[in-house]
């Protein structure tokens, strides 16, 4: 079987990307080594892998639908998958058309369409004719793989949703790139994103905490494209509030190195659960635990700041001062039972989360000062 493909084409340049529109046979896009989906691995934070996990279920449902189409011709597939190649592509201007080897060429990235060709894949392993099935394509050529990352993020993001926990870690790597690979332009709002490395940061805290053997998160956060049944909330989540009040001027620890506020966090995590988790179910690791936990921590903080000690022991004991202050209808959130699922924390909305938020603030404020803290 050749691997030489020639195809009718029409050049198209925007600024500096130039690709190729032009159209596909099902058996094109099937043939070995002819693409490839650069997926994030869950397990492994330092993965450079950037699309979402596949959902056979949605693939399926548009194979049922070609199969169904073609059995009248009437099946129609008008948007276009988007390929790259960080190499080039032959065109000739007399004849509009391209012509490539697969193997010299492929594989081709999937910048977008992943679920496309999968469902055409099913529809043609039921029926053979769905082979010579034509979908519209555009090829991007001279792409290096950084800018084919941007490519995905742009698209995902500005036409369509992508899972909040991927794109914060396409975030961190575009932070981590920019200085040192030529990254295409972006759209000024995810510029302002990546320069302030704020999803670095907080990707970098919720990954020490879910892997640290001495957190009380160790496994309970569910990580980009990971299935997990024993998670308690996911990355998307964490990191989200982590960014909102952590990762802000007015957070003593925001302006500390990254490996420090891993540990303060650590140490945070670790006095609260040893006030409040006593081992039974609890909301204590899910949104409303977070949520308010991690606002708390500015003026906790920077109560510790003052004070110069960010210790298990030292969190500990301004946490527990901090519980005996408060009264009324709050008195009860430095108590594990008040915590557990189906208790008063699991039907907390954001309104009642400001207030206790408020309530705890005031209460920290009449805690002893350092110098009367036993440690």
């Amino acid at each position: 079987m050749t691997k030489t493909i020639t195809r009718p084409a029409a050049l198209v340049k925007q600024g500096s990307l130039k690709l190729y529109t032009t159209s596909l046979r099902v058996k094109d896009l099937l043939m070995d080594n002819f693409y490839d989906i650069e997926r994030l691995d869950p397990e492994n934070p330092d993965d450079r892998g950037y699309q979402r996990l596949l959902n056979k279920a949605r693939a399926k449902k548009l194979a049922e639908y070609l199969l169904d189409g073609q059995e009248y011709h009437d099946a129609f597939l008008p948007t276009s998958i988007f390929l790259a190649t960080d190499k080039e592509v032959s065109f000739d201007p007399a004849t509009n058309t391209i012509t490539f080897d697969v193997e010299e060429v492929g594989p081709f990235s999937v910048v977008d369409g992943q679920h496309r060709i999968e469902g055409l894949k099913m529809a043609s392993e039921k029926k053979g004719e769905m082979l010579d099935f034509e979908v519209p394509v555009n090829i991007a050529v001279s792409l290096p793989k950084i800018a084919q990352m941007c490519h995905f993020l742009i698209v995902n993001t500005t036409q369509k949703s992508v899972d909040k926990a991927v794109e914060q870690r396409i975030y961190a790597r575009l932070t981590e790139a920019v200085s040192f690979e030529d990254v295409p332009s972006l759209p000024k709002w995810i510029k302002r994103i990546v320069e302030s490395e704020d999803d670095k940061i907080a990707l970098k805290i919720v990954d020490y905490l879910n892997e640290n053997q001495d957190s009380p998160w160790l496994g309970k956060i569910q990580m980009a494209n990971q299935a997990s049944t024993t998670s308690t909330t996911n990355q998307g989540t964490f990191v989200k509030a982590i960014k909102k009040y952590a990762l802000t001027a007015n957070n003593p620890i925001s302006v500390r190195p990254i490996e420090q506020q891993q540990k303060i966090f650590l140490n945070y995590w670790r006095a609260i659960s040893n006030l409040l988790d006593v081992g039974r179910p609890t909301v204590l690791y899910k949104f409303n635990g977070i949520e308010l936990f991690s606002r708390f921590s500015t003026p906790l903080f920077t109560k510790l700041q003052n004070m110069n000690d960010f210790k298990v022991s030292t969190i500990e004991e301004v946490l527990r001062e901090t519980f005996e202050n408060l009264d009324g209808d709050n008195a009860g959130v430095g108590h594990p039972d008040w915590w557990l699922s189906g208790g008063a924390a699991s039907s907390l909305n954001a309104t009642a989360i400001n207030k206790i938020f408020q309530e705890l603030t005031k209460a920290l404020h009449k805690v002893q000062s350092a110098s009367d803290i036993s440690l």
